[in-house]
Order: C-alpha cells, then sequence, then structure tokens
C-alpha cells in the first residue's frame, strides 16, 4: 500500500513526432527528477510519427515506430518514477497498442485497446488490432490501477468494471484534438462511476502542425469527478498528490453504491434484441 495511503502521480503533454533525443523529452526527464512522482503516465504511442495519420497501413512505417518505441523503453527505464504509457507490439498482419507499466526494473504489459476510430486523422482500425481480450488491473506497489487507452475512455462501462476489479486509479494515454468537451465529459464520469481517480497525458502539436492537429492538456479528476489540474505548454508535466482513503470513501457512496442490476438480466436482454453488450475485443463505436 502507498505510504499512509498518498501517492504521487503525474501526468504530461509531450510534442508529435517525440523522439527520445529530443528537448521535450530531455526538459520532462529534469522535471521528473526534480518532482519525483511515484507514478507517470505518458500519451498513447508516444515516440514518432502517428501512424494512423494515413488511411492504408504500412508495413515499413509500422516497423520503424515499433522499433523506435523498443528503443524508448531504455530511456524511459532511466526515469526515477514507475511508468504506465503506450507501445504497438506485432499482431497478425496489424499492430497492437499495447499499455504498459516499467517500474522496480521490470516490464508488466498491461491491456490492448479494443475501441479504434476511424476517420480523417485517426485511421487507427487501418493500423490497430488487439492480440488479447480483456480489461485487467495491475498492482503497483499496492495501487490498484486501470488502463483506458484514448477513445475507451468514452466508454464508461469499463470504468464501472474497473471498481469492481478494486481500481483505485484509472489511466488514459490520449492522442487526441484540440477539443476537450468529449474528454471531460467522459474522464468526470469515469470518475464518479468508478470512484476512482482519473489521470490522463496527451500529444501535443506545434502551430501550423499536420493534421490531426494534436491537443495537449493531460489532466487529473478526483474520485468525485472534479478537475484538480491541467498540464499546458508552459508546464508539460503536472504532479499531484492522491489520497486513497477519498477513493475507498467515494466508492462506499453514490453512485459507486449503487446495486448492479446483474449479468444474468442482461444476458437475457442480450437474446431478446432489447439489449446488446459491448465486445472486449473488436468493437467499433
Amino acid at each position: 500500500m502507498p505510504r499512509d495511503g498518498l501517492m504521487n502521480v503525474g501526468v504530461c503533454q509531450l510534442p508529435d513526432g517525440l523522439l527520445p533525443e529530443h528537448p521535450a523529452w530531455l526538459d520532462l526527464v529534469r522535471r521528473v527528477e526534480a518532482e519525483r512522482p511515484d507514478i507517470l503516465l505518458l500519451n498513447e504511442l508516444p515516440f514518432g510519427p502517428w501512424l494512423a495519420r494515413d488511411d492504408s497501413f504500412c508495413d515499413e512505417s509500422a516497423t520503424a515506430s515499433l522499433d523506435l518505441h523498443e528503443t524508448a523503453l531504455r530511456a524511459i527505464e532511466r526515469l526515477p518514477a514507475a511508468v504506465i504509457g503506450s507501445r504497438p507490439i506485432r499482431a497478425a498482419d496489424k499492430l497492437a497498442n499495447e499499455a504498459f507499466l516499467l517500474g522496480d526494473g521490470r516490464y508488466a504489459a498491461i491491456h490492448h485497446k479494443q475501441y479504434f476510430p476511424q476517420e480523417a486523422g485517426f485511421f487507427e482500425d487501418t493500423w490497430f488490432a488487439a492480440a488479447k481480450p480483456g480489461f485487467d488491473v495491475i498492482e503497483h506497489r499496492g495501487m490498484r490501477i486501470g488502463v483506458l487507452l484514448c477513445t475507451e475512455l468514452m466508454f464508461t462501462e469499463w470504468a464501472r468494471h474497473y471498481r469492481r476489479e478494486g481500481a483505485q486509479l484509472i489511466v488514459a494515454p490520449r492522442a487526441s484534438g484540440a477539443s476537450m468537451r468529449h474528454w471531460h465529459a467522459s474522464a468526470r464520469m469515469a470518475a464518479i462511476v468508478s470512484g476512482c481517480y482519473v489521470l490522463s497525458s496527451n500529444r501535443a502539436s506545434p502551430a501550423g502542425g499536420r493534421v490531426p492537429h494534436f491537443g495537449g492538456k493531460g489532466f487529473i479528476y478526483s474520485p468525485t469527478g472534479n478537475l484538480l489540474g491541467m498540464t499546458s505548454a508552459d508546464r508539460p508535466l503536472l504532479t499531484m498528490g492522491i489520497n486513497l482513503s477519498l477513493v475507498a470513501n467515494a466508492q462506499r457512496r453514490y453512485p459507486c453504491n449503487v446495486r448492479e442490476i446483474g449479468m444474468p438480466f442482461i444476458a437475457d436482454k442480450r437474446k431478446s434484441g432489447h439489449a446488446r453488450l459491448p465486445s472486449p475485443i473488436g468493437d467499433l463505436e
């Protein structure tokens, strides 16, 4: 268990096309060394070009991204924090977007992204497919953590699922645009229905950069759905203390204490065609 139920966490925004030797990465390293978060959240697929800009799969580009993220693990491992992020791995004829935790000298795969947009700038269904199903909690030094990769944050049933699995922290690495309307709504509801802290980090594009234009603005929400802080160009790392006693309190209260309706009811409705459960792998929304 974190000391006295307290832990320092960090979210960030990092530039599109990041490399381990990029000044922004070196600046992040200096800030992490100074602020010492226990857990640092990186944005989704943080290194190199955004593959899903292109509407056709390119094996050469996929291999370059695989190699760059593999090399970047060595830079991540040198950070004085446990780091959560995502990286591409091979998955049949596509890539899988694998969330991981790198801490205490150990790499742990957590989750493969299941929900993929397919629109201009975000042709993720073209590039990615999950190689394993599920939304599993990982434990790190007594903290139970669930991951929702970018678009997955929109589907609050998985935030509720993580609460049932004993999560205290939900992290959402993003590669999303400038509009924050949906992201604030989904993060707030994820926190409210789970009683967890919700953290997110994002890519950030320079003015006049390529489409899509990534909006930065990593954020931290409290277990009761209050926005606690956001990153900015002037503050690309936001570090904050969190208190797990607030998680326990929120999870005892409304709406977290509402009795679940139970899977048999949902299964009956699904058979009758009146309701549909999301598949844990492969559904497009």
